[in-house]
């Protein structure tokens, strides 16, 4: 059995038996990295470190009603869902690289793809990506290597966490990327069409876009497609209950992010990103492709029809370097699309969008407060210009128990006045008439 040093001086002593100090051991640190004089404090029971966790934690304002939105949604979550992907067998599943070992979570998979397609109306969806953002991202790269050319367009109405994780990844690529300033909330069609050309790859739009708009991308993606450009859709899948889908619309890759089916807000993360598209693209698609076929038996089984990974036969010309999938989150939200069905699904989109109506009628009706945008159609969020600058307002609603929405002056200029505000199902008309109470009180 191997020494353990548990204390300070056996430590000292294992390091003077092999002729070292402690300073050896950080030798190649510069100096000007090193940090002096920790000062840590001695250490404490289990008991006093729960008792300081739990003081820290009643700390954080947990008591919020929430009106956030951006992207990231406060959706019911039934019980049945935890419960299930709490099995051991599903959170401590690894990479299912043998087929044989590992049927029920090649079957979750392929299960998930199956509802991604239906949701999305696409031919293929991957096995998952990380988040939304990167998943776009993916796409992006996806079209150029689909058309070999390198233009993207992107409207300024897709997410802007989005659009940084873009102009991040493709800072020192050879990538021209253009940026079109939205119409009036909707995707600025003269300036779209003026930038199809024969060096453009892709169109990146979103539906319901950031400001909660929505749009019909029908028009954009026959002209895009008239001279070889793709249209890539960022989409918000509790939406595609009841709107038309991007394949409908002729979309040719399909993201979005997943959180909002099934997944907790989590302060960020871990969440779930998305891809579907045509089946004449699968492969150049990222990630894995889980497929059913049957056995020398006529039996239904689940293989890795497509893995498309540097780690495998592809190497250096894999599609992208993802080395894993969130398996465990793209499970939630099946097991949550599952539980809800077609009906469900569609009963909850519409709720957030009659909720959403509701709480746009009452707001639009306080003294100063005004729609920003012209926009005749919203799914669950949507906009409001108050007459002072919106980050001082929804500070002081915090204090009132609300969080009642992002204040879009941190992405966009000339919005100083302007706030984003979204509804979910989980909001009652009670705390929709509180909120237009609280917000006039404090105006």
């Amino acid at each position: 059995m191997p020494f353990i040093a548990n204390t300070k001086e056996q430590q000292m002593q294992m390091l003077s038996d092999i002729g070292l100090s402690m300073d050896d051991l950080f030798a190649d640190i510069p100096a000007e990295l090193m940090a002096k004089n920790f000062n840590l404090p001695d250490g404490i029971s289990e008991f006093e470190v729960r008792n300081q966790l739990a003081d820290l934690a009643a700390k954080n304002s947990t008591h919020l009603t929430c009106f956030l939105g951006g992207g990231f949604y406060d959706h019911f979550i039934p019980a049945a869902v935890y419960s299930m992907i709490s099995r051991s067998e599903f959170y401590t599943a690894y990479t299912p690289y043998q087929p044989e070992a590992s049927q029920g979570t090649l079957q979750g998979i392929y299960e998930y793809q199956s509802m991604i397609c239906r949701l999305t109306g696409m031919d293929v969806s991957n096995a998952s990506m990380y988040d939304g953002g990167t998943a776009l991202y993916e796409a992006m790269m996806m079209a150029l290597r689909i058309t070999g050319r390198n233009r993207i367009v992107i409207d300024d109405s897709v997410n802007p966490i989005y659009r940084v994780i873009i102009q991040s990844y493709t800072r020192n690529l050879k990538i021209e990327l253009k940026e079109t300033k939205n119409d009036n909330g909707l995707a600025n069609r003269a300036e779209l069409l003026e930038n199809i050309t024969d060096k453009t790859a892709a169109i990146i739009l979103q539906n319901p876009n950031f400001f909660g708009c929505i749009d019909d991308f029908t028009d954009i993606a026959k002209a895009a497609n008239e001279k070889g450009v793709l249209l890539i859709v960022s989409c918000y899948p509790i939406s595609l209950g009841i709107l038309k889908t991007p394949g409908q619309m002729g979309a040719d890759i399909v993201t979005g992010e997943g959180q909002c089916l099934g997944i907790p807000m989590s302060f960020g993360g871990p969440y779930l990103g998305f891809m579907a598209t045509r089946k004449k693209y699968v492969r150049k698609m990222p990630g894995r492709v889980v497929g059913r076929t049957t056995d020398s038996k006529s039996r239904d089984g689940f293989v890795l029809t497509l893995q498309a990974r540097e780690q495998h036969i592809r190497r250096d010309k894999a599609t992208s370097n993802i080395c894993s999938n969130e398996a465990l989150c793209a499970l939630t939200a099946t097991i949550y699309l599952s539980l809800l069905g077609k009906t469900g699904l569609t009963q909850t989109a519409q709720l957030c969008a009659d909720k959403a109506s509701y709480a746009y009628k009452r707001l639009t009706a306080i003294a100063g407060v005004k729609p920003h945008f012209k926009a005749k159609w919203f799914f669950n969020e949507f906009v409001v210009d108050l007459p002072v600058p919106a980050a001082g307002v929804i500070a002081r609603l915090v204090e009132k128990g609300y969080a009642a929405g992002f204040p879009l002056s941190r992405y966009y200029k000339g919005m100083e006045n302007s706030m984003l505000i979204a509804v979910t199902e989980k909001r009652t008309k009670s705390q929709i008439g509180l909120l237009a109470e609280s917000l006039e009180a404090v105006l």
